[in-house]
């Protein structure tokens, strides 16, 4: 017989129990190998990152908040913590997946359970991708003022942005903020931009569609290669062709937070690294589980050959 699944993926409680009795009992943090602490180092800092992003919306939505906001208008101007709060969600559940839940404590109830938080988790990430996509629409559709100076705009209520800022447009700032002739009014007609601005804006707005589109192929990967991994399977072409194309689809993640960088915004680039190092954590619970698999189907062999 051989059962790839004789030795089963043991959990978190079950490293600590067996770590504790090789010598003198250890705290939970003395009990982690240096990968797993530099692991849980990188949650935390992307739990710090996530309040900047939250302060980011917030402050979006003081300059383009208007009385005709309907509820679909604040979930589009929360979409990025919305979506940062969903990618949260799913990195504990896959790290509960595959690092410190153990094979037995994956029950009916507990399965149906991470499956509908997954679901909503879902949800508020495809949100976020239809809200960003909508986002370019509304870019593709601003109104296009030429030979004109931002000064004509001074007391029509709007903001002015550039590379992610914001300025209350009035008579004491328009000559400072651009001297362009050239002007685009978008998101509801309460945003205006120059022309660099513009470009500039739609270079972020396809960087943010683009980043959340690689990220939810690398979660179909990683999904893929945890229901494979969960059937005894160790090596195959598809599981093979699954961690090449991840390695394909981080060296864009890695391009995007070069973009972020060169743009000035080194947080942005701090955050997309540390979510590329946090999804490159789950893939190393991913390895060690792996080679779990490979040692059981090797012990099986033996026990089968005896």
């Amino acid at each position: 017989m051989n059962n790839a699944r004789i030795l089963k993926k043991e959990g978190l409680a079950g490293r600590i129990q067996r770590v504790g009795h090789m010598g003198t009992q250890r705290t939970w943090w003395q009990s982690l190998d240096v990968k797993q602490r530099l692991k849980h180092v990188v949650y935390a800092l992307l739990l710090i990152n996530f309040a900047h992003y939250i302060g980011n919306d917030i402050e979006q939505a003081q300059h383009t908040f208007h009385s005709g906001w309907r509820w679909y208008d604040w979930t589009s101007n929360f979409a990025t913590t919305l979506d940062e709060l969903g990618w949260f969600v799913l990195l504990f559940l896959l790290e509960l997946q595959t690092y410190v839940l153990s094979d037995d404590a994956f029950t009916r109830g507990r399965v149906i359970t991470m499956n509908a938080i997954s679901l909503i988790c879902y949800l508020a990430i495809g949100h976020a991708v239809f809200a960003f996509g909508e986002y370019l629409v509304d870019l593709a559709g601003a109104t296009h003022h030429v030979d004109t100076a931002l000064c004509a705009f001074a007391n029509d209520g709007l903001s002015f942005t550039r590379n992610l800022e914001y300025w209350e447009l009035d008579a004491s700032n328009c000559v400072t903020l651009s001297a362009g002739s050239e002007f685009y009014i978008f998101s509801q007609g309460q945003v205006i931009s120059d022309a660099a601005g513009m470009t500039i804006e739609l270079e972020l707005a396809w960087v943010d569609l683009v980043e959340v589109v690689v990220w939810l192929v690398i979660l179909f990967f990683i999904a893929l290669r945890i229901r494979l991994q969960d059937r005894g399977i160790s090596s195959s072409r598809l599981l093979s062709f699954a961690t090449t194309t991840k390695g394909v689809l981080y060296g864009i993640l890695w391009c995007l937070a070069a973009y972020w960088a060169y743009r000035g915004h080194w947080i942005f680039a701090w955050d997309e690294a540390l979510w590329i190092l946090g999804f490159m954590a789950i893939g190393m619970n991913l390895s060690d589980w792996r080679k779990e698999i490979a040692q059981s189907t090797a012990h099986s062999g033996a026990t089968s050959s005896n």
